[in-house]
């Protein structure tokens, strides 16, 4: 990147979360990630821009020692800190501030430090030396927990039984985020089954929340900006979807067409979450298993009594199963947390100077990653067992929260790529990329709310669902519609 050489008009509004901006280039595969500030308190903008470089550094050394060697070389893309024109950096500002959601504006892009982190565009294929014969495809899942806590310090029973996503959608329903409830549970997706991952998709496609995006050329074209603004037109998605699969016209029409097509997305999304990293075969022996108390949601509606027999357990090195493994790094869970985490802060209150010390707040070098992974399983009282297990928490939260990106592109018919890049359809070759996004650190702060919060969800699940049973949601795949998932052999 020629920072020299920035031309605002090269680079268009991506999208956005709570604490920074993304905007991309109109040609290049890449994304400068700004961070954001309370737009009422512009004094405290000035003195946390100043601060930017050390947060955005600290950010990729989270994503590159800490994330990278738990999640995989080849799903992990930490980016760099850049510094760019201040005069760049402002004119950009003001060109994608009318394109932002309304209920985004309440924070201002940083416009005072210059700095941002340049990335790879995850929309678009990470897979190198093939050229993109069209437009590219992307599905972004953000999975969220793909277990039931095992701990014993877990004082509700129900958590046991029930996955934190399913619980949370009674209070987000009730607060307002949204309108319906997601009939989506993570377990499905993480199980491996083949008939469980197809049922958990089609729901996220029914009710895609936050929970799940498409992108045609880097712009979206299902699922939701924020909040309120929403695109779930499944007929839409299938004129956008049709000349992946069936490339050749009239191959594919009539009532039939969004089913089949639907049903294509979902066989190539579960083959890419369960190739393994660097190869597209989905029948590996090692697998991981969850054991079968831990591996079912009571929420789900999903009937154990139709599962087919065959494998479960998902592959040992693919996407979902990496993704799990350190999710499964909260051990003791918020509940058995709470209290380490009190005894670090009373450590801190005694001794505040040992904070940089026990690296609470980074940086995060290549030796926190051995000090998580060969971390003691019995607390011994001191403080160094309490911060290691804080640690992993978070390590473990940011697991629960990333997205996974699937890029797509059509495989040209004079290329001849490695099989392992391929996913073959019925009618099409798809070459394709799996990438993780959103691995930044979560602030050791935020403990206490998650506690208090886990708290809230488990008692309005129980209120709630004593009270009445869950509200119908309209199914957009009608009951009498055969929509079983074939899965093509690679």
């Amino acid at each position: 990147m020629e920072v020299d050489k920035m031309d605002e008009n090269e680079w268009k509004y991506h999208g956005e979360g709570n604490k920074s901006l993304v905007v991309s280039h109109v040609e290049h595969s890449q994304v400068l990630r700004f961070l954001k500030y309370p737009a009422e308190e512009p004094g405290k903008s000035h003195k946390a821009a100043k601060e930017a470089f050390g947060h955005l550094q600290n950010i990729v050394d989270f994503s590159k020692n800490v994330m990278k060697p738990f999640l995989g070389e080849n799903y992990v893309h930490h980016g760099e800190v850049v510094h760019l024109p201040l005069d760049f950096v402002r004119q950009l500002s003001l060109k994608v501030e009318q394109e932002r959601p309304e209920s985004r504006c309440d924070k201002v892009m940083d416009i005072f430090s210059g700095y941002a982190l340049c990335l790879p565009n995850l929309t678009k294929l990470q897979t190198c030396h093939f050229s993109e014969s069209g437009p590219p495809l992307c599905i972004e899942i953000k999975p969220k927990c793909g277990f039931l806590p095992f701990s014993s310090h877990v004082t509700k029973d129900v958590k046991h039984r029930v996955c934190r996503f399913c619980m949370h959608q009674h209070l987000k329903l009730a607060n307002g985020k949204w309108k319906r409830m997601s009939r989506y549970c993570p377990l499905d997706l993480f199980s491996g089954n083949k008939q469980r991952m197809s049922f958990a998709l089609k729901n996220l496609l029914q009710e895609a929340q936050n929970n799940l995006k498409i992108f045609k050329n880097g712009e979206l074209i299902y699922g939701c900006k924020d909040d309120k603004d929403c695109l779930q037109d499944l007929n839409e998605l299938t004129q956008h979807l049709k000349p992946y699969f069936f490339p050749a016209n009239g191959l594919i029409h009539g009532p039939h067409c969004t089913r089949t097509v639907i049903n294509e997305l979902i066989n190539v999304i579960t083959t890419a979450l369960l190739s393994n990293s660097g190869t597209c075969r989905t029948g590996e022996i090692r697998k991981l298993h969850i054991s079968e108390g831990r591996a079912h949601c009571d929420a789900s509606h999903f009937h154990r009594d139709i599962l087919r027999k065959g494998h479960c357990g998902l592959p040992k090195d693919c996407v979902l199963s990496k993704i799990l493994q350190a999710q499964m790094l909260d051990n003791v869970d918020i509940e058995g947390l709470h209290p380490l985490y009190n005894r670090v802060e009373q450590y801190l209150g005694e001794f505040p100077k040992e904070r940089i010390k026990l690296q609470i707040d980074g940086p995060y070098n290549e030796n926190c990653f051995e000090k998580l992974r060969n971390s003691q399983s019995e607390d011994d009282g001191t403080v160094d067992y309490a911060v290691r297990k804080v640690q992993q928490y978070r390590v473990a939260m940011t697991a629960k929260d990333c997205s996974i990106m699937i890029a797509l592109s059509p495989c040209p018919d004079d290329e001849l790529p490695e099989p392992n890049l391929v996913i073959q359809t019925s009618k099409s070759r798809l070459i394709y990329s799996v990438s993780i996004l959103d691995l930044d650190p979560k602030p050791y702060e935020n403990i206490p709310h998650q506690y208090k919060l886990d708290g809230q969800i488990v008692n309005f699940y129980l209120k709630s669902t004593q009270v009445k049973p869950d509200p119908p949601t309209p199914n957009l795949f009608m009951d009498s519609e055969d929509c079983t998932l074939v899965l093509h052999s690679v």
